[in-house]
């Protein structure tokens, strides 16, 4: 139990690492931003918020949440009895309302990525003017709906016989899983996120689509992308070119002389798109799990300017990388091929990869390039991050 005074009123976003439909969903880019960030931002910019709990089973999740540094953001573990795929949410909500000190709870879920914080704000208020012991969020639905009986089946909401127009039809309200707001008390005697006297908080339309499936991302990226919350990469803002080696600067080939030494091709353009960037005043950067002499040559005739081999975790070695050239991850441009550079580009603010980079990492770019690593990938990034320094 903590000793933080009991008048708060906290966020709680619980999130795992074992998602099937989605692998890594949390953290996986939509719209130019890990998926739990848009909500973490929501919940962080509402005034009626004091603080913002995250808590995950992955050290991963953890690592990129992190090194995002949102403001009123703390990381928290859960035990691995509420990250199961059996578990409920409320497993999770319990625990963490049995160990820390709070009055009143948002449980809001990073799958509905289109919270805002002025929804956050506006439902606080009209909790906090009303008789409800608890509020949750739902939107309206304009749908016919049927139900099967023994008979057959029967209209729920209209009569067929006297078809509303659309503008005429209150609809329905559906449960959009964004967000519930109770107090600590009632959640831990109830073992609920909701209970008692219950309001409702009515969000937008396009609040509807919740983030479960594949196909759910492509709507609601098209939704985040034309919100007034999206802003695309701003490339002006990059300071620092983060490379990865084999795949990248090469062309993932292992060449062995007769005697078994190992070589590596590079390619020279690559070194150009090097020199230009130093010339225009960026900083360079070779992050590589290669410990190997010919990554350490090449990286040294190119003078790049900061080098990290043997990386096995790349987001904390980002992350190094940040605290010793005080360029904010944000600032970086990243370029892989591989699923262990996926952490990384979680975390950079803008990124590429070759275009025979493997499908996963393909996904998660912001942009694909038309040359192979080894061919001039390099060069080709550099050239356009140049365009808009």
């Amino acid at each position: 139990m903590t000793n933080q005074t009991d008048n708060r009123v906290v966020a709680f976003i619980p999130v795992r690492g074992g998602s099937k439909s989605i692998p890594l969903k949390n953290i996986k880019k939509i719209a130019g931003k890990p998926l739990v960030q848009w909500t973490l931002e929501a919940a962080a910019a509402a005034k009626c918020i004091d603080a913002v709990y995250l808590a995950t089973d992955s050290a991963e999740i953890r690592t990129i949440v992190e090194g995002l540094h949102i403001p009123k953001v703390t990381v928290m573990g859960r035990s691995p009895e509420t990250a199961t795929d059996q578990a409920s949410t409320e497993s999770a909500l319990l625990e963490f309302c049995e160990n820390q000190l709070f009055s009143h709870v948002y449980l809001i879920q990073a799958t509905s990525p289109l919270l805002t914080a002025k929804d956050l704000d506006d439902a606080w208020q009209a909790y906090r003017n009303s008789d409800d012991d608890a509020v949750l969020s739902v939107v309206r639905q304009k749908r016919f709906l049927w139900e099967s009986t023994a008979d057959g089946v029967r209209p729920v909401n209209y009569d067929p016989a006297s078809r509303p127009r659309r503008q005429d039809f209150d609809g329905h309200l559906v449960e959009n899983g964004a967000f519930y707001v109770s107090s600590r008390e009632r959640v831990l005697s109830s073992q609920c996120r909701i209970s008692g006297r219950i309001g409702l908080y009515e969000m937008a339309e396009e609040s509807y689509f919740e983030i479960d499936e594949p196909s759910d991302w492509v709507i609601v990226e098209g939704l985040l992308k034309r919100s007034s919350a999206y802003s695309p990469p701003n490339l002006s803002n990059i300071q620092m070119l983060v490379m990865d080696c084999d795949g990248v600067l090469t062309d993932a080939g292992m060449y062995y002389g007769e005697h078994g030494e190992a070589f590596k091709k590079f390619n020279t353009r690559d070194g150009k798109g090097v020199e230009l960037l130093r010339k225009a005043g960026l900083k360079t950067a070779l992050l590589t799990g290669e410990d190997t002499p010919p990554a350490k040559r090449r990286a040294e005739k190119l003078q790049i300017d900061y080098v990290i081999t043997g990386a096995t975790d790349k987001a904390k070695d980002l992350q190094k990388l940040s605290e010793l050239s005080g360029v904010d991850p944000a600032q970086m441009a990243y370029i892989g091929d591989d699923i262990n550079d996926l952490p990384a580009i979680a975390l950079c603010g803008f990124s590429a990869c070759p275009g025979d980079a493997m499908s996963a990492v393909k996904a998660e770019v912001d942009v694909v390039l038309d040359v192979k690593g080894g061919d001039g990938a390099v060069r080709a990034f550099a050239d356009l991050i140049l365009k808009h320094v």
